[in-house]
């Protein structure tokens, strides 16, 4: 296992086994960390739904907040930055059962900010569910 894996898997399993809004993440699984990207897979459960039964747009952007700061953890110092802004847009929905895939790279860290993008697809279809881009201050 690589030092960028088994450190994005430490993170990821003490948030998954915290109390509050951080359990969302415990069913993430982590296929690979390292040189300013991450690159993790989850089930579409029934957790994850909105009231239509697909992929809500809240999972979907924690998702992106959380998997490029794992994507940033791996670049640089370690730290993982504050959020300045962060976009995300939906462009098909995921049903339950349904494997996806979410990339994150960075694109660029600077002295004092980073840029990162994510998308997330189907594992089956290779089908775009969303796309995007967070800024985060680093120090």
């Amino acid at each position: 296992m690589s030092r960028g894996v088994a450190i994005i898997k430490q993170v990821m399993d003490s948030l998954a086994s915290a109390k509050g809004f951080s359990r969302c993440m415990k069913n993430v699984t982590v296929v690979s960390a390292g040189d300013g990207k991450c690159r993790v897979e989850f089930p579409v459960e029934e957790g994850h739904l909105n009231g239509f039964g697909t992929l809500h747009g809240g999972f979907t952007a924690t998702i992106v907040d959380n998997v490029s700061t794992y994507a940033l953890m791996t670049a640089g110092n370690g730290a993982p930055g504050v959020s300045v802004d962060l976009h995300v847009s939906y462009l098909k929905a995921a049903n339950p059962g349904e494997v996806i895939v979410v990339d994150a790279k960075t694109c660029k860290a600077g002295k004092t900010l980073a840029f990162l993008e994510v998308e997330l697809t189907k594992k089956e279809t290779g089908e775009l569910v969303a796309r995007g881009q967070h800024t985060k201050f680093v120090k």
